[in-house]
């Protein structure tokens, strides 16, 4: 049997090939880096920086499972794009030393789709599904007896001649990825018996994730450019590794011997991309919500037209980050700008006494 260069096991799949990767979509995997991702991921949970509160759990249901010798019991991983869902789905199998299959929401479009992956699970395997909130209700339906049970019933035929088969299987674990909570059934998010969210990173695991995967990438990389690109990256691993990455071309491109405080800046500035993470797309919002629609309060189509993008672009890839350090505010009139982001701009605004208050209050 082939063996799985991520996880060092024997690969698992649907059909008995090889196993499927997995789709892009809300978590941004994109299977043209998968080895890029493989290349830079921690390979047990010793090496994973970061999210210790999750870790620490993680590690009690691990030791639990080793000593009475039974699967995980389920487990979902909730949170932002880009924190590691992926990376600890894959590490909890390795240091069980247990079979994985990788397979998303979209991609099971029918219980037909699923059934491969169940058929084909051994005892202990983990099943990995990413997007677990975009499963249709028939394969969520379908699911539930194979979760609570280990068994499927499979209908054939049709009408007086149909036939019920009941399939026992092998006793395995479900592990989930979302972004979405919100949009998972309670049926379905009841249950997985461990639920784990995974929060943004702090610029210290950051740096540290940078320091690491700089030695994976075989460049040698000072503290302070080790810090400007942690500095920049949102508290995401992933944002921090594609910086670092781009980094690492830079120098590579010009000749240089390592990625120095001087050179980092001259590389991010390059991608536009200022001292906290702002690239140049979240400053075209700012300034058009500045000076176009004067601070706001404004709708969300209305600077999407503005700006010629579409307005899922804004409410997914531009809002999430300047609501959360405090650029925007969201008030039942619309979007506002806030003082911080004009400071932060440089910008001259005056802002009117009550507009300022009203958005205070939410």
């Amino acid at each position: 049997m082939p063996r799985d260069p991520l996880l060092g096991g024997p690969l698992s799949a649907a059909g008995g090939g090889e196993a499927s990767p997995e789709q892009p979509g809300d978590d941004g995997f994109d299977p043209d880096d998968a080895g890029y991702d493989e290349q830079l991921r921690p390979l047990a949970l010793d090496d994973v920086v970061g999210q210790r509160k999750v870790v620490e759990r993680l590690r009690i249901i691990l030791e639990a499972a080793r000593r009475r010798g039974d699967p995980l019991s389920h487990l979902l991983l909730d949170g932002p794009p880009g924190i590691g869902k992926t990376t600890l789905a894959t590490v909890l199998p390795r240091e069980l030393g247990a079979d994985v299959q990788i397979t998303s929401g979209p991609s099971l479009s029918a219980p037909k789709d699923l059934l491969p992956y169940l058929t084909n699970a051994t005892r202990g395997s983990v099943l990995f599904i990413d997007e677990i909130h975009r499963l249709p209700p028939t394969v969520e339906e379908f699911i539930y007896p194979a979760m609570e049970d280990f068994r499927i019933d499979i209908t054939l035929g049709e009408g007086l001649n149909a036939r019920t088969i009941n399939m026992s299987l092998e006793p395995f674990t479900v592990i989930g990825a979302t972004t979405r909570s919100g949009m998972l059934t309670a049926p379905l998010r009841d249950r997985f018996v461990t639920r784990e969210h995974l929060d943004f990173y702090d610029v210290e695991d950051i740096h540290e994730i940078v320091r690491r995967n700089a030695k994976k990438l075989k460049t040698t990389i000072d503290e302070a450019a080790a810090k400007a690109i942690a500095l920049r990256s949102r508290g995401v691993p992933r944002k921090a590794n594609n910086l670092l990455r781009w980094a690492r071309d830079f120098v590579d491109a010009h000749g240089h011997p390592s990625i120095t405080d001087e050179i980092a800046d001259e590389a991010l500035s390059m991608l536009e991309v200022d001292l906290i993470g702002l690239d140049s797309l979240d400053r075209k919002y700012l300034q058009a919500l500045m000076t176009v629609f004067s601070g706001g309060p404004a709708g969300m189509q209305a600077i999407a037209h503005s700006l010629n993008i579409a307005g899922e672009t804004i409410e997914d890839d531009i809002e999430p980050f300047l609501l959360r350090i405090g650029f925007v505010q969201r008030t039942p009139r619309g979007r506002m700008i806030t003082r911080a982001a004009v400071e932060h701009l440089g910008a001259e605004f005056d802002f009117a006494p009550d507009e300022d208050d009203q958005g205070q209050l939410f």
